[in-house]
């Protein structure tokens, strides 16, 4: 996925975002969701929303690689 956020952005909303990899990311709240991403629930700044993510993506492997232990 190919996110349209850039760094810069700070005061736009954001929400987190979920692929059955269990891969996060943000994306704008007004763009819809690309296919096979599903919305988390959880929206807000740029910052809240990655803060969200690093307190809930523990293990950025891939689903489909198999976890890591």
């Amino acid at each position: 996925m190919v996110s349209p956020v850039s760094k810069k952005s700070t005061g736009s909303t954001y929400r987190v975002v979920c692929n059955q990899e269990e891969q996060y990311s943000i994306w704008p709240i007004n763009r819809e969701i690309p296919m096979g991403w599903q919305d988390t629930g959880k929206s807000g700044n740029r910052q809240e929303c990655l803060d969200h993510i690093e307190s809930v993506w523990t293990d950025s492997f891939p689903n489909s690689e198999g976890k890591r232990g």
